[in-house]
């Protein structure tokens, strides 16, 4: 079963064409990454799955379900989705266990004795339950983007978005925090990621998806869209990405 539907998406910022007749599937279980320079769209596409954005044709779905129609109940769609972004957007001025929790009993009313031993059972797997206490200024930033993560998937999401969440961590702490969607994507998680990290991609995309100027050039297996690609923006964009030692 398809998790994500989305059929010949068209997104426009003005007169600025950002999304150009895009269509992608995510089935259930898998991890989808997608590929470009800035501005390719990566993370519109990114934004209009998750309704941040509203888009100007064609249709998105989720398990089968229509969510880009005009009367859709957005916070309800939102509901099966999680999302974390490049600049954590932890509140700072809750705890760690209090940002996690938050959505789960506000927006899923689960009792708060639940939701804080189901998020304690988080930081405990990844290896932050002594901050649980803790402000995220007090926090590196690998530790505020695995929080993120975590609080990302304590509502249990059906697919989980993710858009360039290692650019602006120092080198020494991305793997951290791509531990974190490994682990994820080994326990079946649906998601669909933006990166630069192509060793991460390799590691577990079971598509890559390589855009350029809002459309999808080419797709398929990390080992041959990024390993051996055909097509030649797809070839002058991984050159690129050697010379700046993300290969």
């Amino acid at each position: 079963m398809n998790v994500l539907e989305v059929k010949n998406l068209r997104k426009c910022f003005d007169e600025h064409l950002v999304l150009d007749d895009l269509s992608l599937t995510v089935p259930d279980h898998t991890a989808t990454v997608l590929i470009g320079a800035s501005g390719s769209g990566k993370s519109t596409l990114l934004r209009c799955v998750n309704l941040l954005d509203s888009i100007d044709d064609g249709s998105i779905f989720l398990d089968g379900r229509e969510i880009s129609d005009p009367g859709i109940d957005v916070d309800e769609v939102r509901r099966s989705l999680g999302m974390v972004f490049q600049s954590f957007n932890l509140f700072p001025h809750m705890s760690v266990l209090d940002n996690i929790t938050l959505a789960p009993i506000r927006v899923h009313k689960i009792a708060k004795t639940q939701a804080r031993d189901e998020a304690m059972t988080l930081l405990r797997r990844f290896d932050l339950a002594d901050k649980a206490d803790q402000f995220p200024d007090r926090l590196s930033g690998g530790q505020q983007q695995r929080v993120a993560i975590i609080r990302s998937i304590a509502v249990k999401p059906r697919l989980l978005l993710l858009d360039e969440i290692t650019s602006s961590l120092d080198p020494v702490l991305v793997n951290e925090v791509l531990s974190i969607v490994r682990d994820l994507k080994t326990e079946g998680m649906a998601m669909v990621l933006a990166t630069h990290e192509m060793g991460f991609a390799t590691q577990v995309a079971d598509e890559v998806c390589f855009l350029k100027n809002g459309k999808i050039i080419e797709r398929g297996p990390a080992s041959q869209v990024i390993s051996a690609p055909q097509h030649v923006d797809t070839q002058d964009f991984l050159q690129r990405v050697h010379e700046a030692g993300r290969l």
